[in-house]
C-alpha cells in the first residue's frame, strides 16, 4: 500500500481506503474454502470482526465489522453460521430524546463502520449494546437488544459524539448509563509516537445529562485500547497497545493507578470481563516471529506491521492481582491474522480480527 495515500491513524482502525486494500484480497481468497487449521475452526464471510460480545443465556454472538461495508453481524455459536444484523433492509430506530437528545439522529446505514463493543445486560432481560462507530461520524452508538424472539433484534436508541471528531477505539458501560471510552490518538498525533512509548491518548467519560465527553485525568497512555469496568463499578481497566500491558484505575476523576500487569510479549487489544471474573485480552506477538523483531521506534508503520502474518496470544488476567494466564496461542496464518480479541463462551474460545474475512473458534 502507498503510505502517502493511506494515513494511519489508529492501531485497530485503518481508514476505509486502506481497509479495502487489506481486507478485500483476504475475503476473496477465503471464499474458496473454510477448512480448519490446527485447533481452530472458522466461520467465514464475516468481514473484519474486530470485536465480539455474547448475549447472555443464548447461543448468539454479536460481531462488529471494521470494514468499508461495516454494520453488525449475528453469529450462531452452535450452528457456526452468521447473518447480517444491522442495519439490514429496514433498520429500526427509536431515539431516546431524554438521554440522547443531543445526538443528531441514527447513523447513516451506508457508512456505518463498527469497532469496539460493550454489552450491559439489563434487569428486565433485555440488553444495551454500545458500539464504537466510524464512517459517517465518530460516535458511540447505542442499541436496545431484544433477544426474546427467535433471533435477536436491534433498535438504535441514541449516540454520543466524540470530541472534535476524534476516533474512539473501545467503550465500557456502567450501570447508571455512563460510558468510559478510549481515544488512543488525540487530534493529529501519529501512531508511531504511541508505539515508541509516548502518551498519545486516554480515557474519556460521558454520563447521562453531560453535554459532551470529557477526558478522565490521570489516564494518559500510549495508545489506550481495550477498556472494561469492574462488576461493582469502582474500578476500570485499560489495555495499552504502546506499553503492552493492562492498568487498573480507580473509577474517579482524576483516576488513580491502582495496579499494573507486567509487560506482555504481544500487543494487547480489546479487553473484556469473562464469566469467571477475569479480564481477557489478545493480540499479535512481538518477538520470535518470521516478521522480525519489534523495536520501539518513531519509524513504526502500521501498514508493514499488519501486512506480515503474526502468531497471537490470548491471556486471562486476575484483576485483583494482575497475574496472568495464557489461555490460547495461535500460529501465523495468512488467512487469519491481525487478531484483536478473545471471547470465552462455554467450552469454546472465539477469536476476532481487524483484517480477516473470518472468525475463529476452538475448544478451551
Amino acid at each position: 500500500m502507498n503510505a502517502s495515500f493511506c494515513t494511519l491513524s489508529t492501531w485497530s482502525l485503518l481508514p476505509a481506503a486502506c481497509l479495502v486494500a487489506l481486507s478485500a484480497p483476504l475475503a476473496q481468497a477465503e471464499q474458496a474454502g473454510c477448512e480448519p487449521a490446527g485447533d481452530y475452526g472458522f466461520v467465514c464471510g464475516v468481514p473484519n470482526a474486530e470485536d465480539l460480545v455474547h448475549l447472555p443465556g443464548t447461543r448468539w454472538i454479536i460481531a462488529s465489522s471494521l470494514a468499508p461495508t461495516g454494520g453488525l453481524f449475528l453469529i450462531d455459536g452452535q450452528a457456526k453460521s452468521f447473518t447480517a444484523l444491522y442495519p439490514g433492509a429496514a433498520p429500526r430506530a427509536v431515539q431516546d430524546m431524554k438521554t440522547f437528545g443531543a445526538c443528531p439522529g441514527s447513523p447513516d446505514p451506508n457508512a456505518f463502520v463498527t469497532h469496539g463493543l460493550a454489552l450491559r445486560h439489563d434487569a428486565d432481560g433485555r440488553s444495551t449494546l454500545y458500539v464504537v462507530g466510524h464512517g459517517g461520524r465518530e460516535a458511540i452508538e447505542v442499541f436496545d437488544v431484544d433477544a426474546s424472539g427467535e433471533t435477536p433484534a436491534l433498535t438504535w436508541t441514541g449516540c454520543v459524539l466524540t470530541p472534535e471528531g476524534m476516533e474512539a477505539n473501545s467503550v465500557a458501560a456502567l450501570a447508571d448509563g455512563s460510558m468510559l471510552v478510549t481515544i488512543p490518538l488525540l487530534t493529529d498525533v501519529p501512531i508511531a509516537e504511541a508505539m515508541a512509548g509516548v502518551d498519545t491518548g486516554g480515557v474519556f467519560r460521558w454520563s447521562p445529562g453531560d453535554a459532551a465527553m470529557t477526558p478522565v485525568q490521570g489516564t494518559q497512555l500510549p495508545y489506550a485500547n481495550g477498556i472494561e469496568v469492574s462488576a461493582d463499578g469502582k474500578e476500570f481497566y485499560v489495555a495499552s497497545s504502546g506499553l503492552f500491558n493492562v492498568t487498573a484505575y480507580s473509577n474517579t476523576d482524576p483516576a488513580e493507578v491502582l495496579r499494573r500487569t507486567a509487560e506482555f510479549g504481544f500487543v494487547p487489544d480489546n479487553l473484556h470481563m469473562g464469566a469467571d471474573g477475569r479480564l481477557v485480552t489478545a493480540g499479535l506477538d512481538l518477538h520470535g516471529t518470521a516478521c522480525g523483531e519489534f523495536e520501539r521506534s518513531l519509524e513504526f508503520s502500521l501498514e508493514e506491521f499488519a501486512a506480515c502474518p503474526r502468531p497471537f496470544t490470548a491471556l486471562a488476567i486476575d484483576p485483583a492481582t494482575m497475574q496472568v494466564e495464557v489461555i490460547a496461542t495461535g500460529p501465523a496464518n495468512p488467512q487469519f491474522s491481525n487478531i484483536t480479541m478473545a471471547l470465552e463462551l462455554g467450552e469454546e474460545l472465539w477469536i476476532g480480527s481487524f483484517a480477516s474475512g473470518r472468525v475463529a473458534y476452538r475448544r478451551r
